[in-house]
């Protein structure tokens, strides 16, 4: 599909925020607005990559470890079965708006002796193909929009039971090329950020009958960093966003188990109307306190991300979910679905696919595949009376 026109640039940078959440505009009783949601440049930082927590309400930040775990809790790599692991994951956006937008993402994670990971991973956002036009109607020339991240990871087990983890990244947003737009230069965007996030996880099993209960909690805050600029004095905030979850686990026998997730997600990106007084830092953490409306508001600035898992042999994954974001802070409200299955241990295959609540959704028949590879050995299955300490200094 191509879009047309001599404006676009600063119709971009404002819809794609709003289109990227699917938000929709409630009214009250008078016909007027009430929406008061918190946007962001370069949304995509924020989009679930894989099908596995696609499939479970957008919930992943104390899952089991994989590939993923780059992007919902990087802490969690040194709890993985493997050593080694990739994923390669494919999503169609706004399908059944757009038909040329999707973003992919390649995960990928080595374990460094039992307590120490490293991972690295990159994402890749295609907007599609803009076509300019003069302000006579006449073609100016065309451009592929794309936004890309590139991400470094590190985590460590610091005690039995815990871990923490970084992820250090660079991205890049370039929506227009070097375009001059009603005389205004457009350029690409471009900045650091850093994410950090911790761990917990503890579980009780019977060896003999397999059955057991487990327990596991994460924190992730991501997108820590500068705002942006497209070649103008204006500055964007990107999504910094403080993720909170637990997951609960139990196991039936030796066969067959249950994972049911719970995460709550805040944007901490300040509240319209923004005060551009404030440094970013200023701005960032006091997002947690400057909804206009007080307590209430700032509550329905908080996501809540719900899904359940059942597996057998660990070896196929059914999945349900659900996603809830307040009708004042966009509206998103979703159901979603999703299977898995794992082959030989080596491969794994994941599918997802939501179900808006509401009819005219942007989010309609997203669906999303995800391809695991197992790049180690063997299995690697941690040794938890082992002294951390002393496996970590060698």
């Amino acid at each position: 599909m191509k879009r047309s026109s001599s404006r676009l640039f600063l119709g971009v940078i404002c819809f794609v925020p709003f289109l990227a959440s699917a938000q929709t505009t409630p009214v009250n009783a008078s016909g007027q607005q009430v929406r008061n949601a918190v946007t962001s440049a370069v949304p995509f930082l924020n989009f679930t990559p894989d099908a596995r927590s696609g499939a479970m309400g957008d919930a992943g930040v104390a899952l089991s470890a994989d590939a993923n775990a780059i992007y919902w809790n990087p802490s969690k790599l040194v709890f993985a079965d493997k050593d080694a692991g990739a994923s390669l994951s494919y999503t169609p956006w706004l399908r059944d708006l757009i038909g040329d937008m999707y973003y992919t993402n390649l995960m990928g994670y080595k374990k460094i002796g039992k307590n120490q990971a490293i991972g690295a991973s990159m994402t890749y956002f295609d907007l599609g193909t803009i076509q300019f036009t003069t302000s006579q109607g006449l073609a100016a020339g065309t451009f592929n929009s794309r936004e890309y991240a590139f991400t470094g990871s590190y985590s460590a087990r610091l005690t039995k039971n815990f871990s923490m983890g970084v992820n250090i990244k660079y991205l890049n947003s370039n929506l227009a090329g070097s375009t001059m737009v009603v005389g205004t230069p457009v350029k690409p965007a471009a900045t650091a950020a850093a994410d950090i996030s911790a761990f917990y996880r503890n579980e009780v099993r019977d060896e003999a009958t397999g059955r057991g209960l487990g327990l596991a909690f994460g924190a992730m805050l991501s997108n820590l960093g500068g705002r942006v600029s497209y070649g103008t004095d204006q500055r964007y905030y990107i999504p910094t966003n403080f993720r909170l979850g637990t997951a609960l686990t139990y196991y039936a026998d030796q066969y067959n188990k249950f994972n049911i997730a719970l995460d709550l997600n805040k944007l901490m990106v300040p509240t319209p109307p923004v005060d551009t007084t404030k440094s970013y830092i200023a701005s960032v953490f006091g997002s947690f306190a400057d909804a206009p409306g007080g307590f209430s508001e700032e509550l329905k600035e908080v996501t809540i991300s719900t899904g359940v898992e059942y597996w057998y042999n660990d070896q196929f994954a059914a999945r349900l979910g659900y996603f809830h974001e307040s009708a004042q802070k966009g509206g998103r409200r979703f159901f979603t679905a999703g299977v898995g299955i794992r082959l030989q241990d080596r491969y794994g295959v994941d599918f997802s696919y939501l179900m808006p609540v509401t009819q005219g959704s942007p989010l309609a028949n997203t669906f999303r595949v995800s391809l695991l590879i197992n790049l180690s050995k063997g299995v690697r299955i941690a040794d938890d009376e082992e002294d951390v300490e002393d496996d970590s200094s060698n």
